[in-house]
């Protein structure tokens, strides 16, 4: 089921064109990767999706409201996580936490429970009385995670929660953010690391200079950019007749697309959606060809990134 559709979006500032016919989906409890180059659009679309700025035309449409039309009713179920830290130093994470759910027209008990549910689920309950100012950068990122969904939003809006955090910190943030998925949220997510969107992202969009370049499954948009993966098998030197013999025969099996023989190591190309090579290596073993080690070189969205964009994301 669609939860947040954003159709032919256009941002202008006046000659400039941030965003340019923008259109995807987010489905329904997913996490849905949003990632581009510097300058690519992604904070002007966040902030179009969260309210915070006004489109030029197209429309968006979240939990089958129009959000030109269902403005408030969009923002009580909207959170949001920026990428800057929002919360003021002196009060203390509680009170944070309080302050911007109260925002959502919470109050009394039920303010107060969810503020502590919050802090629990971001790892900070027993900081609860602590204020920011004596925060590590990974705690203050954890308490604007739980500031951002305290009100229980449907949609959560991440933008690049884990710029600056030590390696401990990302690892729960990672884990956090799933089990937001998996507690029925919806989560749009930025991020300029690379590995954190192959970790936790169920899709992705790439855009670039305020167009859509690619959309789908990190399975679908590696096929984009190529059918193969590399299998580099190690094994001991060989003379050149038994190289021609095994390149003949790796070959002709089925999902081999090529087949390289140089020094001790055998490079096989083999079909991007094969996920059994078992048949390589029985013919390996039945030409007698020891196979001392087995890697498999798969593309990432880093090389489809890079692909599609002709830029490195920074």
């Amino acid at each position: 089921m669609i939860f947040a559709s954003i159709n032919n979006l256009v941002k202008n500032y006046g000659n400039n064109c941030a965003v340019d016919n923008l259109s995807f989906n987010v489905n329904e409890g997913e996490i849905f990767g949003l990632i581009g180059p510097n300058g690519a659009g992604k904070s002007t679309t966040i902030n179009i999706i969260t309210t915070l700025d006004e489109m030029t035309s197209g429309s968006i449409t979240i939990n089958g409201m129009d959000i030109a039309k269902n403005r408030s009713e969009i923002r009580r179920i909207i959170g949001c996580v920026p990428q800057e830290i929002a919360v003021y130093p002196y009060l203390t994470a509680k009170e944070n936490v309080e302050f911007f759910a109260s925002l959502y027209g919470l109050k009394g008990e039920e303010l107060h429970k969810n503020a502590m549910t919050a802090l629990e689920f971001a790892g900070l309950a027993d900081k609860a009385d602590m204020k920011p100012k004596k925060m590590s950068g990974g705690m203050k990122r954890r308490l604007n995670i739980a500031c951002g969904i305290a009100h229980r939003p449907k949609l959560i809006v991440m933008d690049e929660p884990t710029v600056g955090v030590d390696a401990q910190s990302r690892e729960h943030i990672m884990s956090s953010i799933k089990k937001l998925r998996n507690s029925g949220a919806t989560i749009i997510y930025t991020s300029h690391y690379m590995h954190e969107v192959e970790e936790i992202c169920d899709r992705v969009a790439i855009i670039d200079k305020g167009r859509l370049v690619a959309e789908g499954t990190q399975q679908e948009l590696i096929t984009m950019i190529t059918d193969s993966c590399t299998v580099c098998i190690t094994t001991k030197q060989c003379d050149s007749s038994t190289r021609t013999t095994v390149i003949n025969s790796l070959s002709n099996l089925p999902d081999v697309n090529r087949v390289s023989f140089e020094d001790n190591c055998i490079s096989v190309d083999i079909s991007i959606n094969c996920n059994d090579i078992s048949h390589v290596i029985s013919e390996l073993v039945r030409l007698e060809i020891p196979v001392l080690e087995v890697n498999t070189e798969k593309p990432d969205m880093d090389s489809v990134f890079l692909s599609l964009t002709g830029h490195e994301i920074r």
